[in-house]
């Protein structure tokens, strides 16, 4: 007989775990998944485009119906998980129904974070998540109307461009010096701010929201430093949080994240957790790739393979309002390293690669990242790149032709 697996959170950590696990032990379990969302798991990746109106929403769906139907799946969509009981081993949801599980994995993500603002609560302010914030975004964004998307991050670049392409005047407020701090140096991030700006998105830099003005709907956003820009419209973008409160409602420990192991094991026996919800080694991952590789570790666990997640390095390769972006390990640099930069404001790119013991250590490259998956391949093997140091920055072509030139 099947042992029950209760999946709570249909998203793309529980597709992608699905996946692997079917693969590797199937007939072992009766999966069931249960998901908040009314619908199919979808790639949030694509919202943006979503947005943009390039795609349906239908189209960003990660698996059919059918898919989950031939793997024995069943599919609990559209119904939040309200308690885990970990002693009589059941998870209830709303309206009372209860599933009984042998093992629990916990995939809910994260959330968005919505700033205390004074005005914060009026018609018109909208987060960036999920397909009902698009939904909104989309009954309210129209040619000529203004809007203002607080946040200078991955989603905040993606709703100003979305709602840019949707006819709307946009302007992009963002509190730190530069967009994507956290994947970019100070000369890629002015590069990308460039590139929205050729857009016709308005940013602004070191600005931090005071208010949202208004009376019974949206009107402006008003900043510390006296400044009001006019708007129909108010995103907020500033980041998301992981979603933990089932857990901590179990007695399962928490820190940011549900606290797991390098085998993905919560506090709690038999229940398991991954994906932006998950803490591992005190970090909490909000990007896909690490997700995935979470889930291939997870699933060879539940098939009875002993594996260990030792953490991920972290990569970003993506093209964020139409500029491709890539960055990788410590693109910073530290003391002990040497930058090597290739800037080429005619062609609008920009290259930087960190080389520390004679190591790629990290790389950010904007405009052109054709190369970048050779150079995550050569950040993440700890390869020797001194053969290749005199052409490596201008990409694997260049390098590996010198190597054999020589």
């Amino acid at each position: 007989m099947s042992e029950p697996l209760v999946i709570v959170g249909n998203g793309m950590a529980a597709t992608r775990l699905v996946e692997e696990l079917t693969t590797r032990a199937q007939g072992k379990y009766a999966i069931a998944v249960v998901g908040d969302e009314p619908s199919l798991a979808y790639n949030r990746v694509l919202l943006s485009s979503v947005l943009a109106r390039e795609v349906a929403a239908e189209d960003i769906e990660l698996k059919s119906a059918e898919w989950w139907r031939n793997r024995g799946v069943t599919l609990v969509y559209g119904r939040r998980a309200v308690e885990i009981d970990t002693r009589q081993r059941f998870v209830r949801l709303r309206g009372g129904a209860r599933l009984g599980y042998g093992k629990l994995v916990i995939a809910t993500g994260s959330e968005a974070v919505r700033l205390p603002l004074p005005g914060a609560d009026l018609p018109g302010v909208v987060t960036f998540r999920d397909k009902a914030d698009v939904a909104t975004l989309l009954a309210r964004a129209r040619p000529g109307a203004r809007a203002v998307v607080i946040g200078g991050g991955l989603l905040g670049l993606e709703a100003a461009y979305g709602l840019m392409k949707a006819g709307m005047q946009v302007s992009l407020v963002h509190l730190m010096d530069r967009l994507m701090e956290r994947q970019l140096d100070a000369r890629a991030g002015e590069l990308l701010k460039q590139a929205i700006e050729m857009r016709g998105i308005e940013v602004l830099l070191n600005a931090e929201s005071e208010a949202i003005q208004g009376r019974r709907k949206v009107a402006g956003l008003r900043l510390k430093d006296g400044r009001t820009i006019a708007a129909d419209l108010v995103v907020m973008a500033v980041g998301i949080r992981p979603c933990v409160q089932l857990a901590r409602g179990a007695g399962i420990e928490v820190g940011r994240g549900i606290v797991v192991g390098d085998d993905l094991l919560t506090s709690a026996p038999d229940v398991y957790a991954l994906g932006e919800c998950a803490e591992h080694r005190g970090i909490c991952y909000g990007l896909v790739e690490p997700v995935y590789e979470q889930a291939r570790v997870l699933a060879e666990n539940l098939a009875g393979n002993a594996a260990r997640y030792t953490g991920s390095l972290l990569a970003t390769n993506l093209k964020v309002s139409g500029v491709s972006v890539f960055s990788a390990g410590d693109f910073l640099g530290e003391t002990s390293t040497e930058p090597v930069v290739l800037s080429d404001p005619g062609r609008k790119t920009y290259r930087k690669l960190v080389i520390g013991d004679g190591c790629l250590k990290g790389a950010v490259l904007i405009g052109d990242t054709s190369d970048a998956l050779w150079y995550l391949d050569l950040i993440r093997s700890g390869r020797q790149v001194s053969s290749l140091r005199d052409g490596l920055v201008f990409g694997r072509a260049f390098a590996e032709s010198e190597v054999k030139a020589a």
